[in-house]
């Protein structure tokens, strides 16, 4: 793993970057919400497991606000997940032409 700009690995830093420059911007706003919602998992999961070992230590209730913050932008990148993935459908709708619309529900056209 090389080293990014600061603590990001440059793997991270180069998806970014490719996805701000996508020209299909709803498929790449769903990539980047996509990893900010699984990176704020993760952050969750540590920080509530660390949170849990450290009750009663001088460090827990760092580890217990993290705990909060992370779950709250858990909730919030979910979201954005959410939205960016109807975007994508929808863009990916428009380029396949008013046909893939009309038979949405499902039907053959017939």
């Amino acid at each position: 793993m090389d080293k990014g700009t600061g603590l990001v690995p440059s793997e991270v830093d180069i998806v970014i970057k490719k996805m701000i420059d996508s020209p299909r911007r709803a498929e790449a706003a769903l990539v980047l919400a996509s990893i900010a919602n699984r990176a704020a998992a993760a952050l969750h999961q540590l920080a509530r497991a660390e949170a849990n070992a450290r009750k009663g230590s001088p460090t827990w209730g760092r580890w217990a606000s993290l705990t909060n913050a992370s779950r709250d932008a858990v909730l919030r990148t979910a979201t954005c997940r959410q939205t960016a993935g109807q975007l994508a459908q929808t863009e990916k709708a428009e380029r396949a032409g008013p046909e893939t619309e009309a038979r949405s529900d499902g039907s053959a056209g017939l």
